[in-house]
């Protein structure tokens, strides 16, 4: 008897990075995603590849969306338009959210930067949210893992990165391998507890995220 898989809500499931964490987690042999998703149409485009979903923004409740759900990924974004709404205020509804249900883990796509928003003008209010998100996340007694990539790309995976608590450098890491550190953590024996950074490196991902602690 094969065991019943762990269901996953993935918010941002519709983005670059989220598409790639839904497509990961459908191979999976012990999660099943559910897109979380704002529009008729994003459904049907899941449907087609036999995942299911969830209607739910972000900008409104979300507690129906986690009924049923074992562990959420936030891999949100509003693109720097709505970062208050979307990437602080939406994640913190999810987090909330997630408590209530006893969700098993939160793991957070955040930023590089987020620890020193005021170091980076140009990105200073996007990394504002994504610190008092993180913060939120850190207060609310949920199991959580708090992912810091530098800039993303959409290069090929290379299957290695560079991953400590803070990396003095600035750099880039392909979304891919971003996608693959976010499903890797949700194993409550990963990391579960920790902030940390990572770009491309060198080490293999599950290496990195399953060898010794900081």
């Amino acid at each position: 008897m094969s065991k019943e898989k762990q269901k996953i809500l993935v918010a941002g499931a519709t983005g670059t990075t989220g598409n790639i964490v839904v497509d990961l987690l459908q191979g999976s042999d012990n999660y099943e995603p559910i897109a979380m998703v704002r529009k008729e149409e994003q459904k049907k485009n899941f449907e087609k590849k036999n995942i299911k979903t969830v209607m739910a923004d972000l900008k409104d409740d979300v507690s129906h969306a986690v009924k049923g759900i074992d562990k959420i990924i936030f891999a949100a974004g509003s693109g720097g338009e709505n970062v208050k709404d979307i990437d602080q205020e939406g994640a913190k509804k999810l987090t909330e959210a997630g408590k209530m249900q006893g969700v098993k883990k939160f793991v957070m796509l955040s930023s590089m930067g987020a620890d020193e928003p005021e170091r980076h003008v140009k990105l200073k209010d996007y990394l504002e949210a994504k610190r008092n998100a993180d913060e939120y996340l850190r207060g609310s007694e949920l199991p959580y893992t708090i992912v810091r990539p530098g800039s993303l790309t959409n290069d090929d995976a290379s299957g290695q990165i560079k991953l400590e608590t803070k990396i003095a450098e600035k750099g880039k890491i392909p979304r891919a391998d971003v996608a693959k550190a976010l499903v890797t953590v949700l194993d409550n024996d990963v990391r579960t507890g920790e902030t940390f950074e990572i770009l491309q490196g060198n080490t293999p991902i599950e290496k990195a995220l399953r060898g010794e602690r900081f």
